[in-house]
């Protein structure tokens, strides 16, 4: 199944914690559509780092450190899926 919208939009979308990937979303795609699901969730991550947050805004810290774990928590699940699948990306 092709990737249904902009994946960069994907990528957003699993930062703020609307949409999440686990093995069975992943069976879905194919191992170039993966590729570029890897590829805008760096882009997205690299993004989000560069966003400056003053020191003694505590939510916005938070919100920043929740994007960035859920990116992350995408990234290794999307790599191990790969490596269990053999998929090269």
């Amino acid at each position: 199944m092709a990737i249904s919208g902009n994946p960069k939009k994907l990528a957003r979308d699993i930062a703020d914690g609307f949409q999440s990937l686990s093995p069975p979303v992943l069976k879905k795609y194919s191992p170039p559509d993966l590729k570029v699901i890897l590829t805008n969730i760096t882009i997205v991550k690299r993004e989000v780092r560069q966003i400056q947050t003053p020191i003694d805004d505590q939510q916005l810290i938070k919100a920043k450190n929740m994007q960035i774990s859920r990116l992350n928590q995408a990234e290794m699940v999307l790599r191990s899926y790969c490596k269990k699948m053999r998929i090269q990306i």
